[in-house]
Order: structure tokens, then sequence, then C-alpha cells
């Protein structure tokens, strides 16, 4: 349980960067296309692990040191890892991109909100694979996603268009890459599985960029400041950190978890650019963070206190 509270709260920073990359997002679509913007974030976020690996692998051969464990072995040579990483990069290329190019046709708010409906669909996608969901995280889910609905939703504002069904298809391939870190996260080096992640993302973006998208200098220097926070932070820290974190988390749980990307996009709103909240967003922050602690507690513990309450009726 210990290790699951230490899981959860990395998942929690993995929302609380995702929520302030969406304004990112938007703001590098302003100067490139979503194929160049996705292909510079991965290659940012792959140089970026790979800089830092040096410094992990000491930490890992102290590790070894003190529980007399061998280190001779390549890390790189894993067969398991190559096919991890890779198969991670391709469904988060996809995803990215289904979000890049929905975030074009529809409002960041509306992406954020139909983007974090894979915690409805990565429980019900776990019973196809066995993965049963206790009752207090669905429960959870979808007081997350009534949550969700009045943070992000105008009344009478969930209307589809082209842009929102792409963004739902990208919910659909998150869901996909929650449970693709999941197959593979307990068996490999996660920090490389997560630099190789990022450069198979970077070699699919660049061929789709050249052949419908060839990006101008000037574009990307105006992009950059978008392109450097979502490559480096979103990218290179955050989706790390999932992978790291989905070790000790059920599937189910830790989407809900990282669904709080929305609340910290209007959250960073509020307190960085002095946009305003009304009620209703804090009403609907107010259930997302219900929801997560509701979903932290024990089923035991759930059963224990109703059936006091039974006693006492």
């Amino acid at each position: 349980m210990q290790h699951q509270y230490r899981d959860s709260f990395l998942l929690i920073v993995t929302a609380l960067i995702w929520g302030f990359g969406f304004v990112a997002q938007a703001l590098g679509m302003e100067h490139v296309s979503p194929f160049t913007f996705t292909w510079a974030r991965s290659l940012i976020g792959g140089l970026f692990l790979l800089a830092l690996m040096p410094f992990f692998d000491r930490l890992r051969a102290r590790g070894a040191e003190v529980n007399n464990k061998s280190t001779s072995a390549s890390p790189w040579k894993n067969r398991t890892l190559w096919v991890g990483g890779i198969a991670c990069g391709t469904v988060l290329f996809i995803s990215e991109s289904l979000q890049q190019f929905g975030i074009v046709h529809t409002t960041v708010a509306k992406a954020s909100f139909l983007t974090s409906l894979y915690i409805i669909l990565v429980p019900i996608a776990g019973l196809f694979f066995g993965r049963r969901t206790p009752a207090v995280v669905w429960a959870a889910a979808l007081l997350a996603v009534v949550g969700l609905y009045y943070l992000c939703m105008k009344p009478g504002g969930l209307t589809l268009t082209l842009g929102d069904s792409l963004v739902i298809a990208c919910a659909v391939s998150f869901t996909a890459h929650i449970f693709v870190i999941d197959r593979f996260a307990p068996f490999v080096d996660c920090i490389r599985m997560s630099c190789i992640q990022f450069f198979t993302g970077s070699v699919l973006g660049s061929v789709l960029m050249m052949i419908f998208e060839p990006p101008t200098l000037e574009a990307l220097v105006a992009a950059l400041p978008a392109i450097l926070f979502a490559g480096v932070m979103s990218n290179g820290i955050a989706y790390t950190l999932q992978i790291v974190a989905q070790k000790g988390v059920p599937p189910a749980l830790a989407s809900l978890i990282m669904s709080l990307e929305s609340v910290f996009g209007v959250l960073g709103g509020w307190l960085i650019m002095g946009q305003t909240m009304s009620g209703r967003e804090a009403f609907g922050c107010a259930l997302m963070f219900a929801a997560i602690v509701l979903a932290q507690i024990p089923l035991a513990t759930v059963k224990r206190l109703l059936r006091r309450k039974a006693v006492k009726n």
C-alpha cells in the first residue's frame, strides 16, 4: 500500500505537468502543424532522457551494489525492452497526433474533457483482459466524469465536431497506451523504455511531417518555447513518471489519477494566467478530487465502514 501511495503521488505530478501542457500544445499549434509539433516534442523528450541516462545508470549501479546484484549485462540488450519501447512509442505517437489535430478544431477545455474519458474506457477495456476493477474505483470513475463535465463543459455544450471525434479517438488510443505500459513496465528498465518510445515517435513524426507538412525554420523558432515545454516536461518527465508509477498502480486507478490533468489545466490558468474560475468549475474540481480520494480507499475499509453503519442502524 505504501508503494501504491508513492506511485499515486508520481501520477499526480504527471497530471500536473500535463495540465499545463495543454496550454503549450495550443500555443504551439499557432505556428506549426500537428505532425511537426509531435515530431519535435518526441525528439526533445528522447534527447533529454538520453542525456540523463549516465546519471540514472550510476543510481542503478549503486542500488545493485547495495543489494549485491550484478550489473555486467548491458541494459540495452533486452528484446522485451525494445519491443515494449517501440510498441509504446507507436501508440503514444498516434495518441499525441490525434490530440494535436483535435485541438486545432476544438477548444482546449473540451479536448481536456474528451481526452480524459479514458478513465471510463480503461476499466471497460480491462474486462476484456481479465482485469477486474473494484466497485469503489468504478464509482470514483463515474464521479470523476461528472466532475470533468462541470469543470470543462458549458451547459448544453456537449455537441460533437470533427475535432471532438479526433480527441475521442485519442482517448481510445491513450487507453491502449496505458495497457501497453502495464504489460511491459514490470519487466524492463522504465527510463530506457521511455527513451525508446520517444525516439520511435520522432521517427514516425519526421516521416509524416516531411510528407504532409514540411516546417519552416521561422515557424519552428516561433513555436520553440511550447515545443520545449512539451518535449522536456510533458514527454521527458511526465510520460516517464507514468511508466515508472504504473508498476505499482492498477491501470483503472492510474487512469483516474492522471485525469487530474484537466483540473490542473484550469487551476494553472487561474493561478498563472489570471483567468477566472466559475462556481461550476470549482464544483467540478471538488468532485474530481473527491473521486481520487474515494479511489484510494481500500475496498476492505469501505466494507468495514458499511458494516459499522448497518450495526448502528
